[in-house]
Formats: structure tokens, sequence, C-alpha cells
């Protein structure tokens, strides 16, 4: 005989269950619809780019009274907005100045010791920075960033002659010395061109000086310009070098020559100009953004026999929109 406390079990159950059966259904979590697909829009590097702009006549002189107004700013073809306009003669400077002290310039280092030396009392300002470098199978910073004649003067006095060039370490040493610095950079070369015991390629150098913002200038020490000797590849690839950082190269034969280059640079450097950009969106993929600066030309002279003054702009050709991960050397 069934008792009354199973009945009555049995009739909780089954009330239980008709409950849940006309309970309304948990909604689960359901993956999102699938959405269209669409190609990705790539920005350009977010920050500010900084184009240092030398502007030369056509005598070759530097030309400092041009405004805004008067420069056009293309990167990868694209018409850009100029953001920032100054002209840098007054902005402190951070030079580095690399010798060759290999073999094969022991004979001219005399030379070359000297006239650096004029080039580094003429040039450098209280607010200015110069370290010294001497580089042969090494690279070695012989004075940090200093703007104590006495200092650098007793650097240049430490320089001693080495066997074999690392020249390619030296300028990528010297761009990552260069990096982190604020201001206008410049690193200025006296060699003969050759390289023969570097750790660093060609690339390695040139993307580091490119992405340091540093103008590189190179004295290519020639002491008999037909020379078989001459290490001509070398010296295609500081012209190379010196042409994409937005700097400029130099043959010296001499200390007259030497003493030229020297001031050449130092001019150059006094009247300079910065222009400064956010890049716009691209809409497809490229590492390396190409920029290129012009001088819109005046208005031929209405009087005959004149015409617009022809204009050469020197900066560097571009930057890499994602820097690399180098390693500490």
């Amino acid at each position: 005989m069934i008792s009354a406390r199973c009945i009555s079990t049995v009739a909780l159950l089954l009330c239980s269950a008709l409950a849940q059966a006309q309970a309304p259904p948990v909604n689960k979590p359901q993956p999102p619809p699938e959405q269209n697909e669409q190609l990705p829009t790539f920005r350009s590097h977010v920050n500010l780019v900084n184009i240092f702009a030398t502007v030369l006549d056509r005598n070759g002189a530097p030309v400092g009274d041009l405004q805004k107004r008067d420069f056009e700013l293309y990167e990868d073809g694209v018409r850009q907005d100029i953001a920032v306009f100054d002209r840098e003669s007054e902005l402190p400077l951070s030079i580095v100045l690399a010798l060759d002290t290999s073999l094969s310039t022991r004979k001219d280092l005399p030379l070359e010791l000297a006239s650096a030396r004029r080039f580094v009392h003429d040039i450098l300002r209280p607010v200015d920075a110069l370290t010294l470098y001497e580089f042969d199978e090494r690279v070695t910073e012989m004075v940090h960033f200093t703007s104590d004649l006495a200092t650098i003067d007793r650097g240049i006095n430490r320089v001693r002659s080495g066997t074999s060039t690392s020249l390619y370490d030296a300028v990528y040493l010297a761009s990552e010395a260069l990096a982190n610095r604020q201001g206008r950079k410049v690193l200025v070369l006296i060699t003969d061109g050759g390289d023969t015991t570097s750790s660093s390629s060609y690339q390695d150098a040139l993307r580091a000086a490119i992405e340091s913002e540093a103008l590189m200038y190179s004295i290519i020490v020639v002491p008999i310009e037909a020379s078989a000797g001459r290490d001509t590849g070398g010296e295609h690839a500081l012209i190379q070098l010196s042409t994409d950082t937005g700097g400029k190269y130099f043959y010296a034969m001499g200390t007259a020559q030497l003493d030229e280059a020297f001031r050449k640079i130092d001019r150059e450097l006094r009247t300079q100009y910065l222009l400064a950009y956010y890049p716009k969106p691209h809409n497809q993929y490229s590492e390396f953004r190409r920029v290129e600066v012009a001088v819109k030309m005046p208005a031929p002279a209405q009087s005959g026999g004149g015409g617009e003054p022809g204009y050469t702009v020197r900066h560097r050709t571009g930057y890499y929109a994602y820097k690399s991960v180098r390693d500490s050397r």
C-alpha cells in the first residue's frame, strides 16, 4: 500500500518537471554574426616627422630667407600639410666627429686632426655638443658629448693610428649615439672610404643613419686623385649615405681642401629649415616612406633676360614607418 508521504513526494516531482517545461528557455551567449571583411587601412607613423632641409641657390650658396609658403612637401607622392616650420640656425647641434685612423690614412692623419681641431673651434657654441670617435679595426669614443673645447682638444691629442677599417660600424654606432639627442644631429666623417672589418653592413649603417635623423657629411681623403689603390666602391657608398641623409660629400687632397670642406659644412649648418608634418593615412603598406621637398619657384622676371633662380634642396630621402629593433653593441 502506497503511503501518503510517497504520493506527496511524487506530486512535488511532477509539479517541478511541469514548471521547468513551461519556463522560457535560457538565452545562451551566441557568437557575433559574421561581418563583411574589409581591407585594412595602414596609417603612417603617428608621430611628427621632422625634415631638416638645406636650400642652395644656383651658385651653391645657402639660402636663408625663405618662408613656409615657399615650400611644398610630399610623402610617397601625396602632398602633406607642413605643421611646423622654423629656421634652425639657433637650434642646438649634436655632432659626432668620426676620424678614420686605419693604416691607409696614417700619413695624412696629422693634417686631418689639425683641420678637425679648427672646425671644432669655429663651429661649436655653448649650446652645442660634440663627441669624438676614432675608428680603425674598432670604434672608440674618445670624448663624450661636450661643448668644452679643452676636453675635445685633449681627445684629439689622444687619437692614434690603427690597422684596418670599420667604417660601417662607425656610422652605425655614431647614429645610435645621436638617435636620442634633441635638436639638429650631424655626423661628420673623415675617411678614405674603405671598409674592411665592420660587423655592420652598408644597409645597417644607412638605416641607422636615417632613423637617427642625422645629416651625414663625408670628407673623402684622396691623396692622389687618379690612384689605382682608391676604394671607389667605398667612396660611392659614402656618397650615397651622405645623399640619402640630406648631407653632402667632399673630396679633399690636402689641408686647403679639408679646411674648405669644414667651412662649407659650418656655413650650411647655420642656414637650415625645419619642415615637420603629420603623415596622411596610407591605403597600402610601405615600410619606407619617400619624402620630397621642393621650393616653389617665383615668377620669371618681367624684363628680358631674367628667369627663375634654380634652387637645390637637400634633405633625407625618407623615413622608416616602423623603426627597427636593434641589438645593443
